[in-house]
């Protein structure tokens, strides 16, 4: 008789879990399709961006013309000069940024486990800022001027590239002494307030002229790029994605926090330099090569929670790149003015898309 019951209650429990797996499993692919549905409306939405950005600009061109270029046809040299010159670099430039800066701003809040973190939490930027500072306008402490054209070259490049490593070098010889992730926070802001002291300090003793080449760094810009500059931007961009495509695991750990990280195996202070590592490469190319640019870094990756309703990052890291990618090029189009021949910081189109998400995200952290 017990037999009997325990044969029946075996193939009950054998039935329902199959009816359970089989739940999960049709869950797992309607979730799956979602993911794809959602993925190739934002590639079909970038390649409608990326058109438009090189349809549009300060001189309006003939669509015809422009499709000519692009494929080789007989078109104007003008208009070869200005797509192969001007708009093709800038765009693929606004494209890296984007897919830098957010991806960059995904990890950094996973780590810090705050909402409001971005790329340059840590003082990168104001390391940056300090070397270009240093680079512009500290020659003027000994009586040399720099002309825009010379300041434009690839030592301004150079300049950023050194601040920004220092600080992320001086960061990491110190977080294997902080046993915590807000410690680091600290610290970093420290950083940022001590070098930004530094560049007020230096844009009082410098010149005009230099302090408006420093004045139009901090406002960033895709355009003047070489490419040689965009081949090496791209290079170590790549890099940066890749360890930040290696992070992936660690940063899932990380979400329920570092004790949880820990219980798995996590070695904390070894993913937090991995991670400090790639928000350098990342974070710190971008900044060398356009200058610092805010809140795309902190507003993307909501952007990407919020349309994929997924904390995994293995479905946010190139949902991120993506949706980066995308307004970033939406920036540099509202930037560029179509139409008309001013164009505007791209900090500023950066901030008025950026700033309303951030505020979304502050009231719901505080009514819910």
């Amino acid at each position: 008789m017990n037999r009997k019951i325990t044969k029946i209650k075996s193939k009950r429990f054998i039935f329902f879990s199959t009816i359970l797996a089989a739940k999960k499993i049709t869950k797992a692919l309607n979730n799956k399709g979602k993911y794809i549905t959602s993925y190739t409306v934002i590639a079909i939405s970038l390649v409608i961006f990326i058109t438009l950005n090189l349809l549009l600009g300060s001189v309006l061109l003939p669509a015809k013309e422009i499709i000519a270029a692009l494929t080789g046809g007989d078109a104007p040299l003008p208009v070869q000069n200005i797509m192969f010159s001007h708009r093709i670099p800038k765009a693929i430039t606004a494209l890296l940024a984007g897919a830098a800066l957010s991806v960059c701003g995904l990890q950094m809040q996973t780590l810090f486990r705050n909402p409001l973190a971005d790329p340059y939490i840590l003082g990168i930027s104001s390391g940056a800022g300090l070397g270009v500072a240093l680079f512009v306008m500290g020659f003027s402490a000994f009586g040399i001027s720099l002309s825009s054209s010379f300041a434009a070259n690839m030592g301004i490049v150079f300049a950023a590239w050194l601040g920004a490593f220092g600080v992320t070098l001086l960061i990491l010889l110190v977080s294997s002494r902080l046993k915590d992730n807000i410690s680091l926070l600290i610290f970093g802001i420290m950083i940022a307030s001590v070098t930004g002291a530094i560049i007020s300090l230096i844009q009082y003793f410098s010149s005009s002229a230099d302090l408006k080449i420093f004045v139009l760094w901090t406002m960033g810009s895709f355009s003047g790029i070489s490419k040689e500059g965009i081949w090496i931007m791209f290079m170590i961009v790549l890099a940066g994605s890749a360890l930040s495509v290696y992070n992936i695991k660690d940063l899932n750990a990380l979400l329920l926090g570092e004790a949880y990280a820990k219980s798995l195996g996590v070695n904390l202070d070894y993913t937090r330099k991995r991670i400090l590592i790639a928000t350098t490469l990342l974070a710190g190319s971008v900044t060398a090569f356009c200058g610092p640019i805010g809140f795309i870094g902190i507003a993307v990756p909501h952007i990407a929670r919020m349309i994929f309703r997924n904390a995994d990052h293995k479905v946010l890291l190139p949902a991120t790149a993506l949706l980066g990618a995308s307004l970033m090029i939406i920036a540099d189009t509202i930037s560029q003015m179509p139409g008309q021949p001013e164009v505007l910081p791209i900090n500023t189109v950066s901030a008025l898309l950026g700033v309303p998400v951030i505020l979304v995200i502050i009231l719901k952290s505080k009514f819910l």
